[in-house]
């Protein structure tokens, strides 16, 4: 199992759709949260962040659409699907205008879902100027499926690893300091000689010779550099 899997937050009162949710994009390696009011929603944007929504607009304490409303006004640009009944067109329309991402309407099937959902992260990756496949020499990053392969063989990265690595990708080519690492991917509460011990454990993941990096460069004194695709 690949770490970091794409974390998609489920706010639906209806136990069943939860369960099918929860089983079907589970296989499909996704990491699914639950939530069955908009108070629990909330909650769990907040505690733990997900990189998409899939959310009903009827739910029992507040209407999905506020939901929406509130969260996009504080600035979260998490994709957010909606999930709606057929003759709820006005709902649908409104949660777009909102800011939702797209939408489905129930009965759904998996397999149209989950392609539904890789859009609009590939959508959301671009936007914020990422490109879902990043390859560099024999380098490929899936930010999507957040896959990672060498030399055409996957490479199992830790959560951490993999969350420098992703640091790395949004700024290939430009020299990144040892501060604003440790900020980007511990909050600022690591030191250098952490950073350095994981930048070590990933380059014996992802380069040829690790004692002659071409991927990971090091700024001497400053911090590091992935080198940019020609």
């Amino acid at each position: 199992m690949s770490a970091s899997p794409v974390r998609i937050l489920v706010v639906d009162d209806e136990p069943p759709i939860r369960k099918l949710l929860r089983t079907g994009l589970g296989t499909q390696g996704y990491e699914v949260v639950e939530a069955g009011t908009g108070r629990h929603a909330e909650e769990a944007m907040t505690s733990t962040p997900p990189d998409l929504v899939i959310l009903d607009l009827g739910l029992p304490d507040v209407a999905g659409s506020t939901l929406l409303k509130q969260w996009r006004e504080r600035g979260i640009a998490t994709p957010v699907m909606v999930l709606s009944s057929r003759t709820d067109e006005a709902g649908i329309v409104e949660a777009l205008e909102l800011g939702a991402d797209d939408y489905v309407t129930k009965p759904f099937g998996t397999k149209e879902l989950v392609a539904r959902i890789r859009v609009a992260l590939r959508h959301s990756f671009q936007q914020h100027g990422e490109k879902p496949v990043f390859k560099v020499c024999d380098l490929t990053v899936d930010l999507v499926r957040r896959l990672v392969h060498s030399r055409a063989e996957e490479v199992k990265l830790t959560p951490r690893e993999y969350d420098i690595l992703r640091v790395f990708v949004q700024h290939a080519g430009k020299v990144l300091t040892h501060q604003f690492l440790i900020r980007q991917v511990w909050g600022g509460s690591a030191d250098v000689q952490n950073l350095r011990v994981h930048v070590r454990q990933l380059r014996q993941k992802i380069e040829a010779d690790p004692e002659q990096p071409q991927l990971i460069l090091t700024e001497t004194g400053v911090g590091y550099r992935l080198r940019a695709p020609e």
